[in-house]
């Protein structure tokens, strides 16, 4: 069983801090990091860290691609990059020492054309095996339809392929039109798709145990922020709260947390503990300043934490 992560929107992650952030004037920026960003390709980072072979593939253009593929290669990751025309987008985050406030920009990307979304496929065709595991993670160009992922996972159903699927919107809600192995929403993406503005904690567990049952997923793993996650399954509904840790930056914590779950389900552990690994992944990497992942030190200190 292969693991294969997909990242078609990734994006060259630059984070920074300022010493007050204020308008209008010149800001000093200092403690400047570069790091490989994207859905699936913080996926693969989080896994190459937990010692599990990836094949990480991903969209790259321009000087920003290559820089993002080689900053990949010096992880230790050996990526698959698909040649597109436009330049790799990047994304921006900033730090006001002064409040300690985390500020996020993300910057849009100038889309894929048909020859390059063909590619996709035809890469994907290439690489899976009968029974391995694809992770669709991450957002979609603004020009790329929103069933996208839907047209990728009907294409590979005939290998079997275990489908994990982190995005949301109407790529979530498309996707879902096809049968998943593991779908990872948040609170308000579930419930986005269960088309209602706020789901109660109940509701929250009778929807994810009814995409379950439909056939839709076989796990719903749901994000509850700073009190953990829960996920339903043919099993039922099983909680993982979080340990108190200090958080210093959220960005990163979604894809770890996909990660941990997919490194429980490659090894076979039970359905607690396949959370407890998403769990303790997603909350190390938020006890990282910027757009660093947790290391395998933190993870396991986390581990103990839950113990």
């Amino acid at each position: 069983m292969n693991i294969i992560t997909l990242t078609i929107h990734p994006a060259l992650d630059k984070s920074a801090k300022v010493d007050s952030l204020v308008p209008t004037q010149k800001l000093k920026c200092h403690s400047i990091v570069y790091q490989p960003g994207g859905g699936g390709i913080n996926v693969s980072r989080m896994l190459n860290r937990l010692d599990e072979k990836v094949h990480c593939i991903f969209t790259s253009g321009g000087d920003t691609g290559k820089y993002l593929h080689e900053l990949l290669l010096k992880e230790g990751i050996t990526p698959e990059s698909i040649a597109i025309k436009s330049w790799t987008r990047e994304n921006l985050s900033i730090v006001d020492t002064k409040s300690n406030l985390q500020y996020r920009f993300g910057m849009p990307s100038n889309g894929l054309q048909d020859v390059e979304l063909t590619e996709i496929k035809s890469t994907l065709d290439k690489c899976l095996k009968n029974n391995d595991i694809l992770v669709l993670s991450g957002s979609l160009p603004e020009n790329v339809a929103t069933d996208f992922y839907a047209t990728l996972i009907k294409q590979v159903s005939p290998k079997n392929i275990k489908i994990v699927i982190d995005t949301s919107g109407p790529a979530l809600t498309e996707a879902l039109k096809e049968p998943i192995f593991l779908v990872k929403p948040n609170q308000r993406e579930l419930a986005q798709l269960a088309d209602k503005e706020f789901l109660s904690s109940t509701e929250q567990e009778a929807f994810a145990l009814d995409v379950v049952k439909s056939g839709k997923a076989q796990y719903v793993a749901v994000s509850l922020g700073a009190r953990g996650a829960f996920m339903a399954s043919k099993e039922g509904v099983v909680y993982q709260s979080t340990p108190s840790v200090s958080v210093k930056s959220t960005i990163g914590a979604g894809d770890s947390m996909v990660a941990g779950l997919i490194y429980g389900i490659k090894n076979v552990f039970s359905v607690q503990d396949i959370l407890k690994w998403g769990v303790a992944c997603g909350v190390a990497t938020t006890m990282n300043e910027g757009t660093n992942l947790a290391s395998k030190s933190h993870i396991d200190d986390v581990l103990k934490m839950m113990k």
